[in-house]
């Protein structure tokens, strides 16, 4: 654990590279994205000036609570860069993302960037996107008509498997910060992410999902042989 944290610390410094003063920056939410907002409050502290929009309230917290300046979209609509984590890597620099809840302000935040640049260790660089469950936020009204539907549209992408209602530790229903559920989709495969996508965006009741596919114009990822950026073609 000690060796993937200090991997995830080495992504986040790295990315820390690309920020010069001035910027508007979108900032993640997640254990490594956590990493790149302490370093950048020690920048901060030495004088960078930057303004953060963070994607959670967990971010917004820990930004606030280091001195990192914040604004939110309302007031700076457009952002130099976004830099964020994800729970898988796959071809072309598609992401799943949401694992921490936070998908829909994430895509968000992404959007409004002109770059996006996501950190990892070097685990989370996959073939094929799946392994992780894919995270798909619902509004929570009607879920088990909205259930016969997702599964349809996830069957027309190629894919199958199960549909878990994330709770939190309590057990209850988790929240995200706007209210709504998430249901983690255990799919094992993606092998058409574009397909998919476009499936579940057609399905009235979901409000995000968490495949992010051009978004990230490039990946840092820190492994045991050293930091190697990836590229998006195009």
């Amino acid at each position: 654990m000690a060796d993937a944290e200090a991997l995830k610390r080495q992504a986040a410094a790295r990315a820390l590279e690309f920020v010069t003063d001035g910027m508007r920056l979108g900032l993640g939410t997640g254990s490594t994205a956590k990493h790149f907002v302490d370093l950048l409050a020690e920048r901060v502290a030495g004088g960078l000036k930057v303004v953060g929009v963070p994607t959670s309230e967990r971010t917004r917290d820990q930004a606030l609570a280091l001195g990192v300046p914040l604004a939110t979209l309302d007031e700076v609509p457009t952002l130099d860069l976004c830099i964020d984590g994800a729970d898988e890597v796959g071809p072309n620099l598609a992401l799943v993302k949401g694992g921490g809840g936070a998908l829909l302000r994430e895509k968000l935040v992404a959007s409004a960037a002109k770059e996006m640049i996501v950190i990892a260790d070097a685990t989370k660089h996959v073939e094929m996107l799946g392994h992780f469950p894919l995270p798909i936020e619902v509004v929570d009204f009607g879920i088990p008509a909205l259930l016969p539907r997702l599964e349809a549209a996830i069957a027309s992408a190629g894919c199958s498997g199960a549909l878990d209602l994330r709770r939190d530790a309590s057990g209850a229903p988790f929240r995200t910060d706007q209210g709504n559920v998430i249901l983690d989709a255990r799919l094992g495969r993606i092998p058409d992410p574009a397909r998919l996508a476009a499936a579940l965006d057609g399905v009235v009741g979901v409000v995000e999902h968490g495949l992010f596919l051009g978004f990230a114009r490039r990946v840092v990822l820190a492994g045991t042989g050293g930091i190697r950026i990836l590229e998006r073609a195009g």
